[in-house]
């Protein structure tokens, strides 16, 4: 579906008319003199709360990380 366009003048006085649109779920582009200037998104939210440690272990980091870089890396040596 393409998103309805509306000059932004225009947008101000249908602003609560607007923001029902979005929040069902569609987007609308406001334009100043027929060029596009802001996109209205509704926010998607999460249904589940994050959680913590889920897949902990399918990680890891070199124990080395956070060593310094040797001399070649720098210079640019391949080898």
């Amino acid at each position: 579906m393409i998103a309805p366009t509306i000059e932004i003048h225009e947008a101000l006085a249908r602003f609560q008319e607007l923001l029902a649109w979005v929040v069902t779920g569609h987007e609308v582009i406001l334009t100043d003199q027929q060029k596009p200037l802001v996109r209205l998104t509704p926010v998607k939210t999460t249904s589940q709360p994050r959680v913590a440690g889920l897949h902990s272990g399918m990680a890891w980091i070199s124990d080395d990380f956070d060593e310094p870089l040797p001399d070649e890396f720098w210079l640019g040596i391949i080898g």
